[in-house]
């Protein structure tokens, strides 16, 4: 029997791989550093993130900071109780959109066909409510349904097919642009009455307790979520944080609360647009990330061949994620066509396919998959429509608007690869 001299000894080859396992960021629990260091185990995970490229939403946070700073330097007017409700309002449609395209972008992929869709859902409504004098219900409900099949069909060819996404998703912004013309017909606008959908984003609670009360329920909803999740976690032996850093947590979502509050009560009140956003927010964000369902997306976006040996469906999530995001491809096209009370062939076009995917993006959601959680699509979207407006306020033209979204789209894209790189070189990607 031949002996092969090439063969690496046991000795050696634990020996190398106890050196890589040194060389490699320790992963340290959090909740551990604060009981035993207290404030200093804040600063001491800080830094270890910071080394290990998991920047997290601090550079797009900062990047909203610093860009409401220098919009108001230019114009006392842009941080005024009316135009600050104004931008949250606005940022909804495009919201909803980009809440969709999270799930996509977590599964690595892409979908160009959300703008076109929305355009789809908005004419439908129009269409079946205002042309042919549906129940706007039904209209509404079928007009969502649209972008659901839309999506789902999309989803179909390259889950089942295997048609790459990007050309599916190409193929359905032609189609779907060109299905929304035809159906509104040679007019081309069909002005929305003061319905269902007009108040979408019409609609303010006047009363000042509406918005004292959400903010009142969103911080006793987190404490009581992340006290309750600690007990369990004692329970069962897993490291929990302290009472202190819940606390101090519950105070800082206090005060955020409140201010947005204050600033919502100068003005008209609490808008119905906001309050179905957040809704959205909290339901999408605890699919994904307290449901099987949430694990097996992000499964899919780590690693699609270990996600099918694990058992997960693929064809199947990848079939519903593209179904999920042309849902909410419909319901934004409709906010869209409640903000301006008409459907008409411009809906979906333009840079707004751009906005939505750069907001998700923006607002930290990984393009490479397998990152993200669908706060990161309010977080960007804030940043794109502060940019407008505040550019709208300086009277800045179109172009000019469109090259920074492009610049700050731009930087995005370079800290998430840089910060992809950090981590492969840390060890944790």
């Amino acid at each position: 029997m031949s002996i092969d001299k090439t063969s690496t000894p046991p000795e050696s080859s634990a020996l190398e791989n106890t050196e890589a396992a040194a060389g490699a960021a320790t992963v340290v629990d959090p909740r551990l550093l604060v009981r035993e260091q207290g404030f200093a185990g804040y600063v001491t995970e800080f830094k270890r993130k910071m080394k290990a490229g998991d920047l997290g939403s601090v550079p797009v946070v900062l990047g909203l900071v610093v860009i409401w700073i220098i919009f108001q330097s230019l114009n006392s007017n842009f941080l005024t109780a009316g135009n600050l409700s104004d931008i949250s309002v606005a940022m909804v449609g495009t919201g909803m959109i980009a809440v969709g395209i999270v799930f996509v972008l977590l599964l690595g992929e892409i979908d160009l066909s959300v703008g076109s869709v929305s355009g789809v859902a908005g004419a439908t409504f129009a269409v079946l409510n205002i042309t042919h004098g549906m129940n706007e219900v039904l209209a509404l409900v079928l007009a969502i349904l649209t972008g659901t099949v839309a999506g789902a069909l999309h989803g179909f060819f390259f889950a089942r097919v295997g048609v790459p996404a990007f050309a599916v998703t190409l193929a359905g912004l032609l189609f779907w642009q060109g299905f929304m013309l035809q159906i509104l017909g040679s007019n081309g606008t069909i002005n929305l009455d003061d319905g269902i959908v007009t108040k979408l984003t019409s609609y303010y609670f006047t009363d000042v307790a509406a918005a004292y009360g959400l903010a009142v329920v969103a911080v006793a909803g987190y404490f009581l979520t992340a006290f309750l999740g600690n007990r369990r976690r004692e329970a069962a032996g897993i490291p929990s944080r302290p009472l202190s850093d819940i606390v101090v947590r519950t105070v800082l979502l206090a005060v955020v609360s409140f201010a947005v509050a204050i600033v919502y009560n100068q003005y008209k009140g609490l808008p119905l647009a906001v309050v179905i956003f957040l809704a959205v927010l909290v339901i999408t964000d605890f699919v994904l990330r307290r449901t099987a369902y949430g694990r097996k997306v992000f499964a899919l976006g780590g690693s699609v061949e270990a996600s099918r040996r694990a058992g997960i469906n693929v064809e199947l999530v990848r079939i519903s994620v593209f179904a999920i995001a042309g849902t909410f491809a419909a319901i934004g096209g409709l906010f869209v066509a409640s903000k301006i009370a008409s459907a008409n062939q411009g809906a979906g076009t333009g840079e707004f396919l751009m906005n939505v995917i750069a907001a998700a993006v923006i607002g930290g959601t990984s393009l490479f998959g397998g990152r993200g959680r669908t706060w990161n699509a309010l977080l960007g979207v804030l940043v794109i429509v502060s940019i407008q407006y505040g550019l709208a306020l300086e009277g800045i033209a179109s172009p000019v608007q469109y090259m920074i979204t492009g610049g700050v789209l731009l930087a995005t894209v370079v800290i998430d690869a840089v910060t992809r790189k950090t981590q492969k070189t840390a060890g944790r990607a």
